[in-house]
């Protein structure tokens, strides 16, 4: 019997500017998918919430201050990664404390989701494009 592959729980933010842009930042060198663009956000640690992780976060990745009240759930994707399956939470956030620093990344850029398709991100962060250009469709 084949064994259920271990789950990889993380979490990343759509912070939206007065606009309607979300910020994206840049994978540094060194890491895995180095390059690639992505949702800011990161892995839930044992005995953290979703919510509580993403604020953890993007404090440490970008330097703003979320309350979790802000965090609107909105959708997730599910992507085999080797030997392991990739469960990512994507939530919108409209509002912060701070200005969004590249801390952790060697870039940010704020793009409208339309933007978005041309840029190399990884394969999980695509449908949550989709998502996000629905949204933007739907009001």
């Amino acid at each position: 019997m084949e064994k259920n592959p271990t789950m990889l729980l993380v979490v990343a933010a759509a912070l939206t500017n007065q606009v309607g842009e979300i910020l994206l930042q840049r994978r540094p060198d060194g890491k895995q998918m180095a390059g690639l663009w992505e949702f800011p956000g990161g892995k839930i640690d044992a005995g953290e919430s979703p919510e509580s992780a993403l604020i953890r976060e993007l404090e440490e990745e970008l330097g703003i201050i979320i309350e979790a009240r802000d965090l609107v759930p909105m959708t997730f994707a599910s992507e085999p990664l080797e030997h392991r399956n990739l469960l990512l939470l994507l939530y919108r956030c409209r509002q912060w404390r701070g200005e969004p620093a590249p801390l952790e990344s060697p870039e940010l850029r704020w793009l409208l989701p339309t933007d978005m398709h041309n840029l190399p991100m990884p394969p999980a962060d695509r449908p949550l494009v989709r998502a996000l250009e629905k949204a933007v469709d739907s009001g």
